[in-house]
């Protein structure tokens, strides 16, 4: 799934509010995401991370966790990157209570919108098995509505971060 929108916010504070970091602003806004930790740090701009997802479409959907390996790059031209993929990690078994996902590669670009320093045109790519058994129809119902979910209340935070 892609999904692109303008923000009305710099690509500084657009970035602070989805980087991928322990104790971000993302648990705090994203619906999706419950919690975000970091198993190992490969070094400053790579690292190991576990998050984890609360119960989803009226608990049909249990909650879910991910470990992947993220990796966070800054472009000269003030782009900013963090993207992702599923990675087994011995630290991090499977945990009770929650399905093992697996994210494909997957990312998001804050693009600096030309002369407009206050607007970021943000890029997101997700591919994402959701692991158990859910039908197909319940995948494909998810994603849309929590994409725009996710633009729409990262517009909130960023506002907010804003005033």
């Amino acid at each position: 799934y892609k999904g692109e929108g303008i923000l009305p916010a710099s690509p500084q504070n657009v970035w602070e509010c989805i980087k991928p970091v322990a104790g971000g602003l993302r648990t705090k806004w994203d619906q999706n995401v419950k919690d975000f930790e970091v198993i190992e740090a490969i070094s400053d701009t790579v690292s190991v991370c576990r998050t984890t997802t609360p119960s989803a479409c009226m608990r049909i959907i249990s909650p879910r966790e991910f470990v992947d390996v993220v990796v966070m790059k800054q472009y000269e031209d003030g782009t900013m990157l963090s993207a992702a993929t599923n990675v087994e990690h011995p630290q991090c078994p499977p945990q009770p209570n929650f399905v093992r996902g697996f994210n494909y590669p997957c990312g998001c670009f804050c693009i600096p919108v030309p002369g407009e320093p206050d607007r970021t045109e943000l890029l997101t790519f997700f591919q994402t098995d959701l692991g158990g058994y859910l039908p197909q129809t319940v995948v494909d119902s998810f994603f849309p509505s929590s994409i725009s979910g996710f633009y729409s209340n990262l517009t909130k935070a960023v506002k907010a971060l804003k005033a």
